[in-house]
């Protein structure tokens, strides 16, 4: 699948998170990479930052938290169009989930693995 398209299935699924559960995020930006850090485990998405449920009065001048997709990854896992679209639709809303700070584990508990 190609940049452009596999962009436009994250975009499809941001656009499945309720617009009250998006405005509800702060300083936060979402970046499409072809390939998660080397050296490390094989992820789809990863969450990086200070989650809201984490952050204080002395919250202030913070670089934006960073929720990352990764594109080989999914696509390696996936074997069709359809899969492709529920496994980046997932692992969006578990990565904004992370920013809400909600652990893996609740989520795994949920069915959002």
């Amino acid at each position: 699948m190609a940049a452009d398209d596999f962009d436009a299935l994250v975009d499809k699924a941001i656009a499945r998170v309720p617009e009250n559960l998006l405005a509800m995020v702060e300083n936060a930006v979402l970046l499409i990479e072809d390939e998660p850090p080397r050296g490390g485990p094989v992820l789809l998405g990863l969450y990086e930052g200070i989650p809201l449920t984490e952050r204080d009065s002395h919250y202030s001048g913070v670089l934006p938290d960073r929720i990352y997709i990764y594109r080989n990854p999914t696509l390696a896992m996936c074997d069709t169009y359809e899969e492709a679209v529920q496994e980046v639709a997932i692992t969006v809303a578990h990565e904004i989930a992370h920013h809400f700070g909600i652990s893996d584990e609740r989520l795994h508990a949920w069915g959002w693995g």
